[in-house]
């Protein structure tokens, strides 16, 4: 039945794509997908990752940020990403609980929880 996972989509406020464009296409590096014309109507935002997949902004009212239910996003360069957030603002938590894996959580500019791990090199 179920064959993959096509996008994710968290809610953003209304009026505020300009904010989800310099968080997402450039501190990420993701790249933004036009939305159809029907949908652009709604506003919001919609964002390719390198493997294919979707993540798809979409404005709520009233908004409500996600604090806990959140993407997990893979990472080559963590240290590199989480400096980039702190840099540019962004909240950056470490977390140690998932044995084989470096991760930490942030949040985009409207409080939606991130989380971002890469693999945890393997001991010799």
């Amino acid at each position: 039945m179920i064959q993959g996972l096509d996008h994710v989509q968290l809610a953003m406020p209304r009026g505020q794509e300009p904010q989800g464009r310099t968080f997402y296409g450039g501190l990420l590096g993701l790249g933004e997908v036009p939305k159809p014309p029907e949908l652009a109507k709604r506003g919001g935002l919609w964002f390719e990752l390198a493997d294919g997949r979707g993540l798809h902004l979409g404005v709520e009212e009233p908004f409500l940020a996600a604090k806990k239910a959140h993407p997990a996003f893979r990472v080559v360069t963590l240290d590199t990403l989480a400096e980039a957030l702190r840099t540019a603002g962004h909240p950056v938590t470490w977390d140690d609980s998932v044995p084989g894996v470096r991760r930490f959580h942030s949040a985009d500019p409207f409080g939606n929880r991130l989380e971002f791990q890469e693999a945890a090199p393997r001991e010799s």
